[in-house]
């Protein structure tokens, strides 16, 4: 087993030291300590244009820290920003999921696909994970710290660190390469098998323009700055102007005296001012809150369309939204899920399942090769409609896979031995004679082929049917024209019983209908 680990490469074709597991990196290498001990900078605070702009120059340079916390900022400070990503990031909950092996797998794959499952099915710390990985919706990359446990001949993970995407940098030759700050210019790069690294992608470019982090940024700039001066106008709009008079030859003390009453007198109500000192009292000072309202709303629209690709999940306004744009919109909301699930699940296979996979299974022989893991994102179609078609195009020849049918349906297949559902078995009807009714059943439940029951009818009806036709054969022999032979067969009515085979023949339907009936029911 030990020979086996030396050689076990990552995807990068890196080698996979399995003692360097024992502990997570950030604790074990000493120029990371001081990660554990850095405080955010908040750089929200007295943002200006200016400020966002070489913000995001440094980003774009590799030093990541502030653009990350101005994301942290804008979560916690813009209430619609958290709940519009809080809505995305939830959607990716509570998804079923399941380990695929390799195509064309051998038994030994799908077994060791079946006990990565189980693995996984088992851990505490995955639902906490999926979470924690959507935070790269709004930063761009998130990234987790692996913690193993060697136990009964199993390396498994038993818990994941969510890790301040502040501690991270980018290489200053390769722009999509994380490393961790510890201080030297390049980083230090991160451990194999140790870490979940996602990112998503919120538009094509280098590893620091992807979130939507930068797209958010300056409707929360341009929103701070119109609730600023909202909150300015409403503090002055509805209070009376206050003028202070104060009489010839004041000296400055008086002068600021009569100030401080001017500015004091309206949250207060009250005031003093020396002898011979006025204040009066004006309109209230005119004005309309619908601009800076306007500008509100014009930033949290911006913000919906970026984040769920419309407003009519979340901002309906009753005038120009309908039930049919809110339906459109929904299905953009459900596609843009789909979107991030499907990248979720690539680095799920990439970081969880390949490791777990090639550290202890024994189908594992190259990076190429292994079970990937797969979120159920597909919809269950329309039971009835489906149930209502799919027999009469199996009678048309098409060859239809039984796997096709519970995957639309998203029917599970029955394990070996476990117990399905089945239709239930009709009631025999009772008729006025059960004695003859139970002879035929009796005599069609024997095991009489098809050709039995023709020799049957064959021997019961063919004597009556050749006595008809003996008679017809001798007219016809004997007949001198077409007009005699007419006019002697017309004169064989009456003459050839035909009773007796009526009998026989009904017999026979009769006997042929209830053996349908039991062949039927004997295969259900």
């Amino acid at each position: 087993m030990a020979t086996k680990h030396a050689q076990i490469v990552d995807k990068w074709g890196r080698p996979i030291e399995t003692h360097r597991l024992d502990e997570p990196q950030t604790q074990t290498d000493a120029r990371l300590a001081p990660l554990h001990r850095q405080f955010a900078d908040h750089p929200s605070s007295g943002i200006t244009p200016s400020k966002l702009a070489a913000l995001m120059r440094h980003a774009e340079q590799g030093d990541l820290k502030a653009q990350c916390e101005l994301a942290e900022d804008m979560e916690e400070k813009d209430a619609h920003i958290q709940s519009e990503i809080g809505k995305r990031r939830m959607a990716l909950q509570g998804i079923d999921w399941q380990i695929k092996p390799p195509r064309n797998a051998t038994a030994a794959e799908q077994r060791d696909a079946d006990m990565i499952q189980e693995l996984l099915e088992d851990a505490t710390w995955l639902e906490d994970a999926l979470f924690d990985l959507s935070d790269a919706t709004l930063k761009s990359f998130s990234n987790l710290e692996i913690h193993w446990t060697y136990q009964d001949s199993i390396h498994y993970i038993s818990d994941v660190s969510h890790r301040e995407p502040a501690w991270f940098q980018t290489h200053p030759d390769n722009r999509n390469q994380l490393m961790l700050r510890d201080g030297s210019y390049e980083g230090a790069p991160l451990q194999p098998f140790g870490w979940i690294q996602h990112t998503a992608k919120a538009k094509s470019g280098y590893l620091t323009r992807r979130g939507l982090v930068r797209v958010l940024a300056w409707p929360f700039l341009f929103k701070n700055y119109s609730v600023r001066d909202l909150a300015e106008f409403l503090e002055i709009y509805g209070l009376p102007i206050r003028l202070g008079k104060y009489p010839e030859g004041a000296s400055e003390k008086e002068k600021m005296t009569l100030m401080r009453a001017v500015m004091s007198i309206g949250h207060n109500a009250g005031g003093i001012v020396p002898r011979g000192m006025e204040i009066d009292f004006q309109n209230a000072a005119d004005g309309q809150s619908d601009p800076f309202m306007a500008m509100i709303n014009w930033c949290e629209k911006s913000q919906s369309k970026a984040i769920l690709g419309g407003t009519l999940t979340s901002q309906a306004d009753g005038k120009t939204s309908t039930n049919a744009l809110g339906n459109v919109h929904n299905e953009v909301r459900q596609e843009i899920r789909d979107f991030d699930l499907s990248r979720l699940a690539g680095t799920l296979t990439r970081d969880v399942v390949f490791p777990l996979y090639a550290l202890n299974c024994r189908s594992y022989q190259h990076p190429r090769r292994h079970p990937r893991f797969e979120f159920d994102i597909t919809e269950a179609e329309d039971l009835k409609h489906l149930s209502d078609s799919l027999p009469g195009l199996v009678t048309l020849g098409m060859k239809i896979p039984l796997q096709w049918a519970h995957d639309k349906t998203q029917i599970p297949m029955a394990k070996d031995g476990e117990a399905v559902l089945g239709a239930s078995q009709p009631e025999t009807p009772t008729t006025e004679n059960p004695v003859s009714q139970a002879d035929l059943k009796a005599r069609t439940r024997t095991p009489e082929t098809t050709d039995d029951q023709i020799n049957r009818l064959h021997q019961d009806a063919g004597p009556l049917v050749a006595n008809m036709t003996d008679s017809v054969s001798e007219l016809v022999q004997n007949a001198t024209s077409l007009t005699q032979l007419r006019d002697d067969i017309l004169d064989l009515a009456g003459q050839i019983p035909v009773d007796e085979l009526g009998d026989v023949m009904a017999r026979a339907m009769a006997a042929a209908e209830l053996a349908g009936i039991s062949d039927v029911q004997g295969q259900q």
